[in-house]
Formats: C-alpha cells, sequence, structure tokens
C-alpha cells in the first residue's frame, strides 16, 4: 500500500478504565474519512494505574507525584506508537501527528477547569513525531463541559439515513446522537464500567467481569437500582453534562450500600450488587436515549463495555431497537476511541472547529488541541 506523505496520523487513547492503552495508525482522505493501517495495546504497569487511581483525589506530594506519572504515561505512549509503526510499512516522517489525550484526573467543567495528565512535549522528544494534546481546555475556557469530545468524529464515520445513536461505554457512558442534515448531539449519561470494574477488583481481585459473565450470575437489586439512581441528582441534570471519577467513585458508591441497607462486603449479595451496577448503566443511558433520540432505529456500541453481553441484551430489552456492536460498521470496538483522537489531530492541523455547542455548552464552535512539533 504506498501513504501519502503527511496523510498518517496515530492516535492514543488511556481512559477512565485504566485497562491499558489503545493506539492506532490511520491515514485519512481530504473529507477525514479514516482507513485503519494498523494498531497496538500496551497494558499499564499496575504501579502507575494504582498512582493514577490515587491521583483522581487530593493527596501528600501531589504535584510532584502527577508530574512523575505523567513521565511515566508518556513513557508508554511512546512505545505504543512504536508498537503501531512496527505493525505497518509507515515510517515515522510519513506521520503528521499523534493525539494523545492524556490521563483524565479531575474534571470539573462546573468549576472551570478540566486536568489531564500528560507530557506532550516529552512525547514529542520520544517519537519524533508532533504531538497534538490538551483538547479538552479550550472548549471548557469557552463555557463548555469539555466533553464528549467524539460526537463530530461520529458523525463522520457512523452517520446513517436515519436516526442513529452511538454509545461508547467506557468508564463511563456517553451517547452521540445523529440525525441525518443535522449537527449531532451528545453527552455523557453516568457511569459504565467505572462501578463495576470496581465492585469486581473488591470481590475477585480481577480488573473487570470478563464479558459480564460474573454479574450475570446475580440478580438486579431494584431497591438498590433506585436509591442509585433516585438519590443522584446528577442523572436529573438536561444536556450538556458530563462526570467521571470525581463523582462516580468508591465513596459514592459505599453511601448509596450503606442507604440500601447493603453490607459492601456481603459475600451473599456480591454479585447482585454487580448486576445492579450494571442495569445502572442500562438504565440511565436507556433513559437518555428514549429523552432525547426516541426516534433512534439502531445503537451502535464501542467501547470495553461492548463486550458485556449482559449490558447489551439490557439494553436491547430496555430500548427496543437494533443493539450492534461498531464491528457492524466497519471499527472494531476497541479502536473507535483511539481513532477519534487521531481524528481530532487531523482536525486540528486542517484548523476545524470541532466543539458544538450543542454538545458542550461552550459559546461557540472551537478548534481543539493544542500542538507541540517534533
Amino acid at each position: 500500500m504506498t501513504i501519502n506523505p503527511g496523510s498518517c496520523y496515530i492516535g492514543l487513547m488511556s481512559g477512565t478504565s485504566l485497562d491499558g492503552i489503545d493506539a492506532v495508525l490511520a491515514r485519512f482522505d481530504s473529507n477525514g474519512h479514516p482507513t485503519i493501517l494498523s494498531r497496538a495495546s500496551v497494558p499499564l504497569t499496575l504501579s502507575l494505574k494504582d498512582e493514577l487511581l490515587a491521583l483522581n483525589t487530593s493527596g501528600v506530594d501531589e504535584l510532584a507525584r502527577a508530574a512523575k506519572a505523567s513521565n511515566a504515561l508518556v513513557e508508554l505512549y511512546a512505545l505504543a506508537v512504536e508498537q503501531a509503526l512496527a505493525h505497518s510499512a509507515v515510517s515515522v516522517k510519513e506521520v503528521s501527528a499523534i493525539g494523545a489525550h492524556g490521563q483524565t484526573v479531575r474534571h470539573c467543567p462546573y468549576d472551570g477547569y478540566t486536568l489531564q495528565l500528560n507530557a506532550p512535549a516529552r512525547l514529542a522528544e520520544l517519537t519524533g513525531i508532533t504531538v497534538i494534546a490538551d483538547f479538552r481546555s479550550r472548549d471548557v475556557a469557552a463555557g463548555g463541559q469539555g466533553a464528549p469530545l467524539v460526537p463530530m468524529f461520529h458523525a463522520g464515520v457512523f452517520a446513517a439515513p436515519h436516526t442513529r445513536v452511538v454509545l461508547n461505554l467506557g468508564g463511563i457512558a456517553n451517547i452521540t446522537i445523529l440525525r441525518p442534515e443535522a449537527e449531532p448531539q451528545g453527552f455523557d449519561t453516568g457511569p459504565a464500567n467505572v462501578l463495576m470494574d470496581l465492585w469486581c477488583q473488591l470481590h475477585t481481585d480481577k480488573p473487570y467481569d470478563a464479558n459480564g459473565q460474573w454479574g450475570a450470575g446475580g440478580t438486579v437489586d431494584q431497591r438498590l437500582l433506585k436509591v442509585l439512581i433516585e438519590e443522584e441528582p446528577w442523572f436529573a441534570l438536561p444536556p450538556p453534562k458530563s462526570t467521571g471519577r470525581d463523582l462516580f467513585n468508591r465513596t459514592w458508591l459505599e453511601q448509596r450500600l450503606t442507604q440500601a441497607g447493603i453490607a459492601i462486603f456481603d459475600p451473599a449479595r456480591r454479585q447482585d450488587v454487580q448486576a445492579t451496577l450494571r442495569s445502572l448503566t442500562a438504565e440511565t443511558v436507556a433513559r437518555a436515549v428514549c429523552a432525547h433520540a426516541p426516534d433512534a432505529k439502531d445503537l451502535l456500541v464501542c467501547g470495553g463495555g461492548a463486550h458485556n453481553k449482559a449490558l447489551l441484551d439490557d439494553l436491547r430489552n430496555l430500548l427496543g431497537c437494533a443493539v450492534e456492536q461498531t464491528d457492524k460498521v466497519g471499527i472494531g470496538t476497541q479502536d473507535v476511541e483511539a481513532l477519534a483522537f487521531a481524528w481530532l489531530a487531523w482536525a486540528h492541523q486542517q484548523g476545524i472547529a470541532v466543539s458544538r455547542p450543542a454538545v458542550t455548552g461552550a459559546r461557540g464552535k472551537r478548534i481543539l488541541g493544542a500542538c507541540w512539533p517534533a
């Protein structure tokens, strides 16, 4: 395959679930349509994962710790870039830029800031490739949520002649609503894997519930589900809205379990709680879709949660429309977010304003990201 110089980009993603780093190398045509050339995945070291989790809350010497964690993260980013290139016929010189989101450790748009750990200058030095990063802050500065970042990308690759919803099930769930001849809409709906992973780690010592099998052995506790939804005001907020570990974390979950009269380490309730957390994700997604896209003909699902069969079955039962993985339309569930950041880097270099007031609530359209030249 002949690659046109300057047409290739690498996207890097390490999401809220902290399950590793995904890299996608893609070529974009003049309209921004991608062709994936290679991919790579690099696991986070346990020590770095623990530190990134710890940095989600205030702690001793956190500024120095955050800087060191950023450098360690970027070392793994550089490894992912190296592997993606090694799996292709593309050279470093043919890559226009890397889109590197970084690791979100604070997301407080209502207070006017968002913080992603990253060291883009270091990444440019390690790879010899221009880096585009810091995608959220301009939108937040313009009064927006700074999230979700991907609806315009979804519009470019997933648009259909009917109303379609794209659901990303990472640590947090977010939806993009695509209608023909209309600007995309999008917002976070609440927790996806973040609470299910936490509960699974507490009770099984495994990082996540593979394919949702453990939770599928439990029974949804309707009383707990009601507490989880009705005792959290965030769910009732209208879009635009976004969230993260700042809200949905262990403290939040323990408080709701206490309200529902469930002991956190009750062995008889472990799988029931996991099933209920799965139902929380399904219910909050379904409510958002029914309220804002009742005419949706199908739901395309990506992210790690797309492999949770019980969760997808829940969504089918609640929505009554087709629910499929994004693989059905040619982009693998694990590739979508990394590919989106390759596209965001492309859009930055093209001078395209990809943030939309209808999505984030910002005062206007903005070009996202900042550049660290090679």
